[in-house]
């Protein structure tokens, strides 16, 4: 989302003029992003008054660390990573590929030059761009010049900019001293066993020591160091994300297990993923028929382990080489060819004032979320129920159902509104038309949801979600999403009180294999 979106957003449910605070950047230098006055959550309902002020400082504008900032900053991934020193059955890295988006795909490679050049542009087009991550497509650890010499570069020229890897933790304890000289404050591992006999299953070879191993002595080797990475990169006071993906049948019940031993090593968060195996891929497990896990299978692992420690549940298993919010892909706007031939001009203090406007939104809505929770305090109910929302961004329901790419979930219940998860679909609206057969797979994606919030919805689709069960709700458009899906939940109850309606339980939904992809656009 750039300016002119958040423009449109602020014009509506945060009150904040955009437009007006973009002008006075041409003019007022020296503004700085206003502290963390709200109460944003960091992973799950964490803000400032819940951790220490460096810590809030690290999470607050991160949009993977954060899911309360995943709604206003945006990431971006640069792909100078190629070569990797194990193989995933569940992996399969594609080159010159701009029809997925999963990790381990990219359209291009780049050197450490262009990649710094890369989040000049992107910084200087998406002010509320905060952090750069290397994350392949290949692993960072395994290409240790290039990544590092990237964050050299980056560091120099912007220094606002927060820095990221992510890997798969073999080649983890030799770089940690390496990656805290350069202020590296965020890593994330792929962490998928704790247990060798498990990782055999997922595993078939890690590179180690100039020679290939196999099996569960592979494994054991590749969780031992993933382990001890961990605790060296907690112990320096590095932010630490865990990647697991769900592979039912093989790691999904032992997952329980890998999130207490990965939080009594000092996790910051648990990010637990649905596997992606479509047979397109080519990936071991796609052609192999292993299956993915529904939504309800996901949603009761990511529950089971929520008591133990902070779950990401707004995860978007990006591409190597994404740019933008979470949840779209701006890359092409950026390939080298475009980036090459940019003057650009990095207006630091121009970035401070845009995100300081950010800041005022965000407080905005986590206020109007607090008054709403507020008024549900003296009602009593044991019902929850899941609701889906179309957005753009910013925290607000402002996207048309025809347009949506993908539905965030809410959970809502007298407790409030929390954010539990996100479907990817198929647009519904194809050059201006309806296509039933994406409609289809969108009522299936949503189907374990009792309402769908959306700007705008079209009769025909409007009457197949009634008819499935689904109440389509249009009237809070361009409002903040918590604060709406409250007050409806409100009414729910009311109309189950008074006989209206009956409370019926929704079925199981289906998650969708990869991401939206550029093909589809």
């Amino acid at each position: 989302m750039d300016s002119s979106a958040h423009q449109e957003a602020g014009a509506s449910g945060s009150g904040v003029d955009i437009e007006a605070v973009m002008q006075q950047v041409a003019e007022h230098k020296g503004c700085g992003t206003s502290g963390g006055a709200a109460k944003p959550s960091c992973g799950s309902s964490d803000g400032p008054d819940d951790m220490p002020a460096e810590i809030w400082e690290k999470v607050k504008n991160h949009p993977c660390y954060s899911e309360e900032a995943h709604h206003h900053y945006a990431r971006m991934h640069v792909a100078v990573a190629p070569a990797c020193n194990i193989q995933c059955n569940y992996c399969n890295r594609k080159y010159d590929c701009a029809n997925e988006s999963r990790p381990g795909v990219v359209s291009e490679k780049l050197t450490p030059e262009q990649a710094a050049k890369k989040v000049l542009a992107v910084a200087s087009t998406i002010p509320q761009m905060t952090v750069l991550g290397i994350a392949g497509p290949g692993d960072p650890l395994a290409n240790p010049a290039k990544t590092f010499k990237t964050f050299e570069l980056i560091s120099k020229t912007a220094p606002d900019i927060k820095l990221c890897l992510s890997t798969n933790g073999l080649a983890l304890p030799e770089h940690v001293d390496t990656i805290a000289s350069f202020n590296v404050d965020h890593v994330t591992i792929t962490i998928n066993m704790v247990d060798p006999e498990v990782g055999a299953k997922i595993y078939p070879w890690i590179f180690y020591k100039h020679k290939r191993i196999t099996g569960v002595e592979a494994a054991q080797i590749l969780t031992d160091h993933q382990l001890r990475g961990l605790e060296m990169l907690t112990e320096r006071g590095i932010l630490c994300k865990v990647n697991s993906v769900m592979i039912p049948g093989v790691n999904d019940k032992h997952l329980v297990e890998v999130n207490r031993a990965v939080k009594s090593r000092g996790a910051f968060l648990h990010n637990i993923m649905p596997l992606i195996s479509a047979p397109e891929h080519g990936t071991v497990f796609g052609l192999t028929g292993q299956r993915g896990p529904t939504a309800q299978e996901l949603k009761a692992l990511q529950d089971s382990c929520e008591g133990e420690m902070n779950m990401m549940r707004h995860c978007r298993q990006c591409r190597a080489d994404a740019v933008g919010l979470l949840g779209e892909d701006r890359s092409e706007e950026f390939t080298t060819d475009k980036i090459m031939a940019m003057e650009v001009n990095y207006d630091l203090e121009g970035r401070k004032a845009y995100q300081a406007v950010v800041e005022q939104e965000r407080v905005a809505k986590v206020e109007a979320k607090k008054e709403e929770v507020a008024t549900l305090k003296d009602i009593e109910s044991d019902i929850k129920v899941l609701a889906a929302v179309a957005t753009k961004g910013s925290g607000l329901i402002n996207e048309h159902f025809g347009h949506a790419k993908e539905f965030q979930i809410y959970e809502l219940s007298t407790k409030g509104a929390k954010f539990v998860g996100h479907r990817r679909v198929d647009l519904y609206c194809q050059g201006g038309f309806g296509d039933e057969d994406s409609l289809e797979t969108v009522i299936r994606a949503i189907n374990d949801c009792h309402a769908v919030f959306v700007a705008k919805i079209g009769g025909c689709p409007k009457g197949d979600l009634l008819k499935a069960g689904i109440d389509p709700v249009d009237e809070f458009a361009h409002e903040f999403i918590e604060k709406s899906a409250i007050t409806w939940f409100k009414a729910y109850l009311e109309k189950l009180k008074s006989g209206e309606i009956t409370h019926t339980a929704r079925g199981d939904a289906e998650i969708r294999q990869g991401a939206f992809s550029s093909e589809n656009a």
